[in-house]
C-alpha cells in the first residue's frame, strides 16, 4: 500500500505503540546499506515520544569489531562484511536482553566507535519497562539475532539506488565516486545478498517499507 510519508510513520507508530509487552518492545529497523534506515527509525522515534513514549534509539554502528576483524578477509570481501563487521553477542548482552524479558533494565546503547577505532566508555542506563527501543542497522534479522525482536522492520530499496545514495553520502568519506561504486560492487551488494539467501530477512519482517521514493513509500505488512 502506497501512502505519503506521514501516513506511514504514523502507521509504524500506531503498531509499534499498541504492542504491550512485560518489557520494552525491542523494534529492529533492518534493510540494505543507504535503504533509509536511521531517518525511518529517527522519524518514528519522534512520532513516538509525540504520543508520550518513552523511547531508547539506537544502531549497529555502535557494536562494530575492530577493524583488524571487520576486514581479516579484505577490505573488499563480501563473506567478511556479513560475517565479521560487527559484534552481535555485546549487541545481546548489553542491549537486547537487558530489555528483553527477565533483564534489568539496565543497558548501554553503545560499546565501540569505529571511527576511532576504539571501545566506548558509555555509560549504562535505566529503561522504564514500557520503553520502546529503535534500533537501526544491517543484518538484525540473522539466525542469532531474530528471536530478540518483538517488532521486525525491513527497509527495502533496490541496489541501483542503494548505490546511487551511498556515492551523495559516502564520497566525502571514501574520496571519489569510482571507490565507492566498486566497494558497494564487491563488497557492500554481495554481503546483503549472501544475508539474504542464508537469512531471508524480508520474509521474516513485519512489515517491508519499499523506500526508493522516500515522500511516497510503499508498506507490505506481513503479519497480524
Amino acid at each position: 500500500m502506497k501512502m505519503q510519508r506521514e501516513n506511514l510513520i504514523d502507521l509504524l507508530a500506531a503498531e509499534t505503540a499498541g504492542l504491550v509487552r512485560p518489557h520494552p518492545v525491542r523494534v529492529a529497523v533492518d534493510g540494505i546499506d543507504a535503504a533509509g534506515k536511521t531517518i525511518l527509525a529517527d522519524e518514528l522515534g519522534r512520532r513516538l515520544e509525540e504520543m508520550d513514549r518513552s523511547v531508547i534509539r539506537a544502531s549497529i554502528d555502535g557494536f562494530h569489531h575492530p577493524r583488524e576483524i571487520r576486514y581479516q578477509r579484505g577490505k573488499d570481501s563480501a563473506e567478511g562484511y556479513y560475517r565479521d563487521s560487527f559484534d552481535y553477542e555485546a549487541v545481546k548482552k548489553v542491549l537486547l536482553e537487558p530489555l528483553g524479558p527477565d533483564g534489568k533494565l539496565t543497558y548501554q546503547k553503545a560499546v565501540f566507535d569505529h571511527q576511532e577505532n576504539r571501545p566506548i566508555n558509555m555509560d549504562f542506563q535505566k529503561a522504564r519497562s514500557d520503553a520502546i527501543l529503535l534500533f537501526d542497522g544491517v543484518f538484525l534479522l540473522r539466525p542469532e539475532m531474530y528471536a530478540y525482536w518483538d517488532i521486525k522492520i525491513f527497509v527495502d530499496i533496490e541496489f541501483d539506488e542503494s548505490t546511487a545514495r551511498a556515492i551523495k553520502r559516502d564520497v566525502p568519506l571514501l574520496g571519489n565516486e569510482e571507490l565507492v561504486r566498486e566497494r558497494y560492487k564487491k563488497r557492500y551488494i554481495p554481503g546483503q545478498m549472501l544475508y539474504f539467501v542464508e537469512s531471508s530477512p524480508k520474509e521474516k519482517a513485519d512489515f517491508i517499507v519499499k523506500n526508493d521514493k522516500v515522500s511516497n513509500p510503499e508498506i507490505i505488512k506481513k503479519s497480524g
